[in-house]
């Protein structure tokens, strides 16, 4: 793409303040889902009777409007992020207390629901606007302590988590928590809070082992190695047959026996067939977006901006994490899709949302320095009254 600097254009203005490394990165991972797609989901699409490329292409489908959203969302300002934010929240909210009701049940949870004939998980499009709102809540009130933002942000915590449990989806609920932790810490809690979120959060893993039997289940298995963890031990043992340098496109033999290989286990295909290099590239890829958000936040003058690109690669890196780790036998299973990369509508447009989100907030502001800067040198050069 070419464009003049003296084009001031949208699309050439965005050209010249668009975080290319972010951009290139996020175009990347999109890429690795299309090809891993093609290794991990035909064995799948056989297996319950479709055609052998039903899920590659349609995550060619998926990824096309993905894309599509990632880039118009990296136009907006920040003030039209948080207005679409709110939006956004508020629609979810509804649908999450209707899934509960009329949503579809999947292995006992109530996660999806049906819209004009199309299938959404309203948690994963809440995810980003409830970032955003916490970050533009816990900015306000530091802005002007008089605001009850942490307690407004503390509220929206509880809303959002009493509907993930009620699903349940104890995965995600561990997920926005830490996340909205990690913000809350951003925005200069003190250690007493810290000890007090850090007890409430070892009651609640507690709690649900208690209450909960599936998560009881996961976590006995994960730690006794007893009962069903078939897939599991596939996805470690895919891992395995790689080796380093893996046996090579298609040639992959154990994926066949993962039932899930192409959404929470891809991560395992690439391993067999790629080998470990691939899987180390991955992870530096992740780790790249992740530290780069960090650190671009940690730049940030803007109290808003630091917060909310700082919560939504925190989202994205623990998301990704956990994926990860269960191919790996880290942490119990959980059905946690990889970013861009696992095969899923709403998860891939949900991504791309909050992915062009900080896309948009890490845009350069050189108008807004050109502004400054004549400003500062108009006044040094106006005599003195």
């Amino acid at each position: 793409m070419a464009a003049s600097r003296l084009d001031k254009s949208p699309v050439a203005t965005w050209w010249w303040t668009i975080d290319r490394w972010f951009l290139a990165a996020f175009l990347l991972l999109m890429g690795l889902g299309i090809v891993l797609s093609f290794a991990a989901s035909p064995a799948v699409a056989q297996r319950i009777g479709l055609g052998p490329f039903y899920f590659a292409t349609r995550q060619i489908i998926f990824t096309v409007p993905a894309l599509c959203v990632m880039l118009g969302v990296s136009f907006l300002e920040p003030r039209q992020i948080r207005r679409m934010s709110i939006v956004m929240l508020c629609i979810m909210l509804v649908l999450m207390v209707a899934v509960l009701y009329v949503g579809v049940e999947v292995k006992g949870a109530r996660r999806w629901i049906s819209l004009a004939g199309v299938s959404i998980q309203p948690s994963e499009f809440l995810k980003p606007a409830f970032v955003i709102l916490c970050a533009w809540l816990f900015a306000e009130h530091k802005r002007h302590p008089d605001i009850p933002g942490n307690v407004l942000a503390m509220i929206m915590l509880g809303l959002v988590v009493a509907l993930l449990l009620a699903q349940p989806d104890f995965g995600q609920t561990m997920l926005v928590t830490g996340t909205w932790g990690i913000m809350f810490f951003m925005a200069g809690l003190s250690w007493l809070w810290i000890v007090v979120l850090g007890a409430l959060g070892v009651t609640g893993v507690f709690a649900a082992y208690t209450i909960l039997p599936h998560v009881a289940g996961r976590i006995d298995r994960f730690l006794t190695g007893e009962g069903d963890t078939y897939q599991v031990d596939m996805g470690k043992e895919a891992l395995i047959n790689g080796g380093w340098l893996g046996v090579g496109p298609g040639e992959g033999t154990v994926k066949r026996a993962i039932p899930d290989s192409h959404a929470d286990f891809v991560f395992s295909v690439a391993g067999e067939e790629y080998g470990l290099i691939m899987c180390f590239f991955i992870m530096t890829i992740f780790a790249f977006i992740v530290l780069r958000g960090l650190n671009t936040a940690l730049k940030e003058h803007d109290d808003f901006t630091r917060y909310a690109i700082g919560g939504l690669v925190t989202i994205f890196g623990l998301q990704s994490t956990i994926n990860m780790a269960v191919n790996l036998q880290l942490m119990p299973a959980k059905g946690m899709t990889l970013p861009f990369i696992s095969y899923g509508g709403s998860s891939q447009i949900a991504i791309a949302i909050s992915m062009g989100m900080v896309l948009a907030l890490t845009r350069k502001k050189p108008e807004k320095r050109k502004t400054l800067g004549g400003l500062q040198g108009y006044q040094r050069f106006m005599p003195a009254e």
